[in-house]
């Protein structure tokens, strides 16, 4: 954020903060205070403050999780990680690999981990945070060589142990710490116990469980205080603490209740983030049956949450199976998907998720997933993107319009740009956000939609919403879209009401790999499944000017790919009209 030379906010910065604030509920910022000065002490190695912050449970009553029991992360986690880089000291995560101790030297065979650099302090923090999940080290417990594998975990950890204070750096942040504990006690039994490090390793992960009792993240929600308390139950059970296991449940019941909507999504609206918290219910009513705790899953509402949830995403799901990129997203696994077991896509040509506000149809071999939702809830703008009426789009199963994904969490350019509503299949004006989205994770005003209607009428399926996101412009404009389905095609008419002279810009993000070339009222597209045809027209007295471009795909964190955007701009007096219809007229197997 930027300050003027006395230090103050300038106007817009301090009214755009202000309304993001009033967005929030006030124990919010009560709690963020609370946590803040209990990290300010532990940072600070205050004694008195970090003797009770940290006091967890007696470690000498580790009972260890059940034998047989197996998380998600023994099927998923540190699937990426190569061993033999890991033993010489290499790490790759979020597809970037760092050093994190020196190459063994000649005939070692080890790297030299009592001098690995732990804080990282040139990585993104992302990745950081990553390095501190303790997530990758699952490829250890999948070796084959169960001595060496035990003897490279107890290296990494004494290292660990010996350079990162308890409570103290981002190492310790509730979000990382939890999945670190979930992890650890997970690796206890395949490669710690009965090992040297046992005894410390214990001790420390009780600290885990002291710091996350009295730091979960209630100042934040989401999928981070779902992480916490099921790190928290993990924790409970391994140390076989009751009084844990009934707080850490009956919060996550109550988390429940506001997390997950009647329809099944998760209120953060972003799918990524739904197979995350999807996963982490399982984990946790798994481990409850494999505990014999089984009875404790019914009052947490872990099975009709897990349903809901599993229903939500066969809706939701690409031709191809795959969670869609809405909001801040990453592809999810192949073996993570498996094990999330999604339930099969149902038939019938639409579905409404009325809660999240997601409509999916389905004509012919027309796939359309269109957005009409909140951007996110209320208190919880972090993963929220200024998308509101995008829509992805796919032809005989193949990517037409995509969303453009998530590369960063970092602020600035990227950051903006990614959750820009340029960067969406949706209609601008004035340059602005629907959405004010900005910072990393924040966002003032929000745009406030509604579902006009969705039917399905014969082989025709028509999807109407509007958005207010641009009520604070001169003659207050309204975006209105309808959506036409059809074996032969898509239209989108898209109309904007109010008054005043206006630049409105459609755009229209294809499916990286596709082509796109201009023609006089449109443009020609071709992809995998043949070649389409694109015809605009408006109201406007003047012709919209088109443009192609290029612009910037995700392919994961850090890593984005080029790929064509076809932009429609015109200037208009309010109310205007743009259409944009599209057909497929040479189909996949015709295709040159």
């Amino acid at each position: 954020m930027h300050q003027t030379a006395g230090g103050g906010l300038p106007g817009s910065g301090a009214m755009r903060l202000a309304r993001t604030m009033a967005q929030l509920r006030p124990a919010q910022a009560a709690q963020r205070l609370r946590l803040r000065a209990q990290r300010t002490a532990l940072n600070r190695g205050l004694p008195i403050a970090g003797g009770w912050l940290l006091s967890g449970p007696d470690p000498r009553k580790a009972a260890c999780w059940p034998a047989g029991y197996q998380p998600l992360d023994a099927l998923v986690g540190g699937t990426g990680c190569d061993i033999g880089a890991l033993r010489a000291g290499k790490l790759r995560l979020l597809g970037m690999a760092r050093a994190v101790a020196t190459a063994p030297a000649a005939g070692s065979g080890t790297a030299d981990w009592p001098t690995a650099d732990w804080e990282q302090a040139g990585a993104p923090l992302l990745w950081r945070f990553h390095l501190y999940y303790w997530d990758w080290a699952w490829a250890l417990a999948r070796s084959p060589d169960g001595g060496q594998a035990r003897a490279a975990l107890a290296a990494i950890w004494e290292s660990w142990h010996a350079a990162v204070p308890a409570g103290r750096g981002p190492a310790w942040h509730p979000y990382p710490a939890a999945l670190r504990a979930w992890s650890w006690c997970g690796l206890y039994e395949p490669l710690v116990a009965g090992g040297p490090v046992e005894e410390p390793f214990l001790r420390e992960l009780a600290v885990h469980a002291g710091f996350l009792r009295r730091n979960l993240e209630t100042d934040v929600g989401g999928n981070h205080l779902i992480k916490n308390l099921k790190a928290l139950a993990g924790l409970a059970l391994f140390f076989s603490d009751e009084a844990l296991l009934t707080r850490s449940l009956r919060l996550l019941r109550r988390e429940l209740r506001v997390q997950v909507l009647p329809d099944g999504g998760h209120y953060e609206r972003a799918p990524a983030y739904h197979c995350q918290v999807l996963g982490d219910l399982l984990d946790i009513g798994r481990l409850l049956r494999a505990a014999g705790r089984a009875e404790l899953a019914e009052p947490a509402g872990l099975a009709e949450a897990i349903a809901a949830m599993r229903g939500w995403l066969g809706v939701v799901a690409t031709p191809a199976g795959d969670p869609p990129m809405l909001n801040d997203g990453f592809p999810v696994s192949r073996e993570l998907l498996a094990g999330l077991a999604p339930a099969p896509r149902p038939g019938g040509p639409l579905h409404l998720l009325p809660d999240t506000g997601i409509a999916s149809a389905t004509a012919g071999s027309w796939h359309l997933l269109a957005d009409v939702g909140l951007p996110c809830p209320r208190e919880l703008p972090a993963h929220a993107h200024a998308d509101t009426l995008s829509c992805l789009v796919h032809v005989d199963g193949e990517p037409l319009l995509v969303d453009t994904g998530t590369s960063t969490y970092a602020a600035g350019a990227a950051r903006d740009r990614e959750r820009s509503t340029a960067a969406h299949n949706t209609l601008e004006v004035d340059g602005r956000d629907s959405t004010e989205v900005w910072g990393a994770f924040r966002a003032g005003r929000r745009a406030r939609p509604r579902l006009v209607a969705a039917r399905a009428a014969g082989d025709t399926v028509t999807v109407q919403a509007a958005h207010d996101g641009y009520r604070g412009l001169a003659g207050r404009p309204v975006h209105h879209r309808r959506w036409t389905l059809t074996p032969g095609g898509l239209r989108v008419d898209d109309t904007v009401t109010g008054g005043g002279q206006h630049r409105v810009v459609v755009r229209w993000h294809l499916a990286p790999g596709a082509g796109l070339r201009l023609v006089d009222g449109g443009a020609e597209v071709t992809t995998p499944a043949g070649r389409l045809t694109v015809r605009v027209t408006s109201s406007a007295a003047a012709r919209p000017r088109l443009t192609a471009r290029q612009a910037q795909v995700s392919a994961g964190f850090s890593r984005t790919v080029m790929a064509p955007v076809l932009a429609c701009e015109l200037e208009p007096e309010l109310p205007v009209q743009v259409s944009t219809v599209w057909r497929q007229t040479q189909p996949r197997q015709e295709a040159l």
